[in-house]
């Protein structure tokens, strides 16, 4: 009578099947990694691709720069080394966190020591309100006070959403900020040259590609948002670096 079949399998093939086994095993693990790293390699390839142009190189400076000693929309020297060069909306509440919080500081440590110059560009792109507002801006601006009106109406300015901006507000920041000839800062705001040069800014704003606000160049590269201070030095030094500072 034969014997009955083995159920267990003999040792030397059980060697031979875990040796196979190990190899599969490391095989699909090497695979893994591979699939996994081409996959993440891809998705950053993916991310960067996303990010506007404008985002990553600014225009050409001659397209925007003024460089006009007499600029009541710049601070600094006009022969400094670099230029940033800021768009912005009166109605825009991450243009008052920039101005508030980190403003200040790019005046302290590059603006008044003569590396960085600043000149701000206003758009329009809330409506009309924000229109108004860019015009009482320059209204200030023909009293030289461009940047204490800007100062005073983002401090103002709420949290989040864009606050209205009628007439009799405008005026309001002016007595606050200061503005010597309330008169003549009234007439302004109905001065036809004002409204044309926020509508031409607006205009040649969105045909360099800035599709919102806040937004910088400087030495040729941009930025956007309320950054903090630690990204715009790293911004400015960089641009500094390239321009032999």
């Amino acid at each position: 009578m034969a014997a009955p079949a083995s159920s267990t399998v003999p040792l030397q093939k059980y060697r031979r099947l875990r040796i196979v086994t190990f190899i599969l095993l490391a095989v699909s693990v090497f695979l893994g990694i591979a699939l996994f790293a081409q996959s993440t390699n891809q998705g950053a390839k993916t991310a960067a691709e996303s990010i506007p142009e404008m985002e990553q190189q600014g225009p050409d400076d001659a397209a925007y720069v003024r460089n006009d000693p007499e600029d009541p929309m710049a601070l600094g020297d006009p022969d400094a080394p670099i230029v940033l060069s800021e768009w912005t909306d009166l109605r825009c509440p991450f243009c008052a966190v920039f101005n508030r919080d980190t403003l200040p500081a790019i005046v302290e440590e590059y603006v008044d020591t003569g590396k960085v110059r600043i000149e701000v560009n206003d758009v329009s792109y809330f409506g009309d309100e924000s229109t108004d507002a860019a015009i009482a801006a320059r209204a200030a601006g023909n009293q030289g006070m461009y940047f204490e009106y800007l100062h005073t109406v983002y401090e103002a300015a709420p949290e989040d959403g864009h606050p209205d901006m009628p007439r009799d507000k405008l005026i309001g920041f002016a007595k606050t900020a200061g503005i010597p000839d309330l008169d003549r800062f009234e007439q302004d705001l109905d001065e036809p040259e004002l409204r044309k040069a926020v509508e031409t800014n607006t205009a040649q704003a969105q045909q360099l590609g800035v599709s919102g606000v806040p937004f910088f160049v400087a030495g040729g590269q941009a930025i956007s948002g309320a950054q903090p201070i630690e990204t715009f030095r790293e911004f400015l030094d960089g641009a500094l670096a390239e321009a032999g500072q």
